[in-house]
């Protein structure tokens, strides 16, 4: 990968009608540590982030507070998505609100251009409706009611009651880019990843599309249609465009020419928007699509997907309050495989944290310096000649690098850091069979000692380096002790794919005192 080109990332637009819960933040750390990666690499990183604020769901949610539409979106966004941001140390680059008016101008600008290119008509539409989902519903995705809503029809999803919509709307001619799309996830099959999902995607295609609602009248809460005021813009329609608009689409095209195309994170439930409607909406309008759509698998909690309505929703700093934000973003980054569902437990969050964390990591970091502290004054020693051993841990940190690298190309961030993990691994098996402790007692193993231990800092170096894009608080705690400079993560300080380089800790650095990366947790009676 060449360096300094342009990483575009961004996370779905949240919809903000409740608060955010531990999957919307399993979402936002996993672009957050891609971006983090990438920009420490010098590639020419933008990280975007924000919400989506129109629609019936969010008029209805503000009724029922007894507030207008915009005041409930400022409230739950200053009081909720924004903060969750710090809660999770995101390093976000822009967060973009769809009732911004930098969006809606362009928003409307876009469609105009879609308009005049002849991919938009009047007609009138009956379908089913879910509110919950923003969408008028596919025969897939509709089941027979049960209990309460025995009778009636309910949305696979949400499994509440669908309502029957009938109104004269404006629609975009979806049906007319079934080939070209088809064509697309043929030609580039990496454009939707992982491949379970573009196997989905193109059967869904392949089945026939059919056009597309674009506009609403029943209520205002919108961005009006720009040649019919009575109309606003269907919300899925305007929120997709927000990857467009942040960047700089019809107001500023230096930016937009710079960004675009980005790469979209997003939960396999919205998938098919992300990987069907929008590209069709930018061949519509003669724009790139994305270089990539991922979507990653759910976050179960006793076997059901997250949700606040079935009260399965936990919000992040229920975690973060108890183990911290790297925990938080270590344990979901992790421990499930990047794609695919995976299941929740407070049991298993708590013994990686020990196991893993602080016993694995922490510890190891903590006895390096305090044993350079103990036995050379605090200063980085000059190493002797290598033995077999010790070129064997350079070895390992190189391909870590390598791998992990390789792996973040995939968006397998699980496997970039079991990649880096590797050096925790060897690098505590290393000092448990050279054990410098030993080696201190005799003046004749100075300089093996001296070896030994820097080893052990220089390969610390490289783990600062790799995992600051996970954990970027402990790593700068690491950092410092180790008394590396310029500061983790600065452009050109130590470049992550350089991080394998060995010797770039200098002799005689003074290191600090090191206090516990991740402290121990008191369990609750």
């Amino acid at each position: 990968m060449t360096s300094g080109r342009s990483f575009y990332i961004t996370t779905p637009i949240y919809y903000p009608s409740d608060v955010p819960h531990i999957g919307h933040g399993y979402t936002t750390v996993a672009a957050d540590a891609l971006a983090r990666w990438h920009r420490q690499a010098g590639d020419d990183t933008w990280m975007l982030t924000g919400t989506d604020e129109h629609g019936q769901k969010m008029m209805r949610a503000a009724a029922a507070n007894g507030l207008t539409p915009q005041q409930w979106a400022d409230k739950l966004v200053s009081e909720e998505w924004q903060p969750l941001l710090e809660t999770l140390d995101v390093a976000n680059d822009d967060f973009i609100r769809t009732t911004q008016q930098r969006h809606e101008i362009s928003v409307q600008r876009f469609l105009q251009n879609v308009y005049d290119r002849g991919y938009i008509y009047a007609g009138e539409y009956e379908a089913l409706y879910c509110v919950g989902c923003e969408e008028f519903k596919p025969e897939s995705e509709i089941v027979d009611g049960t209990g309460p809503f025995e009778g009636l029809k309910v949305c696979a999803i949400h499994s509440k009651p669908l309502e029957l919509l009938q109104e004269k709307n404006y629609f975009f001619k979806l049906s007319e880019f079934q080939d070209r799309l088809l064509e697309l996830y043929r030609e580039r099959p990496d454009f939707v990843q992982p491949e379970s999902a573009r196997n989905e995607v193109v059967a869904f295609v392949q089945q026939g599309l059919k056009d597309l609602s674009i506009s609403r009248s029943a209520f205002d809460w919108g961005i009006p249609v720009p040649w019919d005021e009575s109309h606003v813009i269907y919300v899925w329609f305007d929120a997709l465009l927000n990857y467009a608009t942040a960047v700089g689409y019809g107001a500023d095209d230096d930016n937009f020419a710079r960004r675009w195309p980005a790469r979209h994170i997003v939960g396999k439930d919205i998938l098919r928007f992300h990987a069907v409607i929008w590209p069709a909406m930018l061949m519509a309008a003669g724009l790139e699509v994305p270089h990539n759509v991922f979507a990653h698998g759910w976050l179960l909690v006793g076997g059901e997907k997250m949700s606040k309505s079935k009260l399965t929703g936990i919000a992040p700093h229920a975690i973060t309050d108890v183990f911290g934000s790297d925990a938080y973003r270590f344990y979901f980054l992790s421990a499930i495989a990047f794609g695919q569902d995976g299941s929740f437990s407070w049991e298993d969050l708590s013994a990686r944290y020990q196991a893993e964390l602080a016993n694995g990591f922490g510890n190891l970091a903590s006895r390096t310096i305090a044993m350079i502290g103990k036995y050379f004054g605090g200063a980085v020693p000059q190493p002797g000649d290598y033995t077999d051993g010790d070129l064997a841990i350079q070895k390992v940190v190189a391909e870590a690098v390598t791998t992990a690298d390789e792996a973040i190309d995939r968006f397998r961030i699980d496997e970039a850091i079991r990649a880096i993990w590797t050096i925790v691994d060897e690098l505590n098996g290393y000092i448990t069979v050279n054990e410098p402790w030993a080696l201190a007692k005799d003046e004749a193993n100075r300089e093996r000692l001296a070896t030994v231990l820097y080893t052990c800092a220089e390969a610390l170096r490289a783990l600062a380096v790799l995992l600051s894009p996970v954990t970027p608080q402990a790593t700068a705690k690491l950092w410092t002790a180790l008394g590396a400079e310029p500061a983790l993560g600065a452009l050109g300080a130590q470049p992550i794919r350089e991080a394998g380089t060995w010797g770039r800790l200098p002799v005689g650095t003074a290191t600090q005192p090191l206090q516990p990366l991740f402290p121990r947790i008191e369990q609750a009676d």
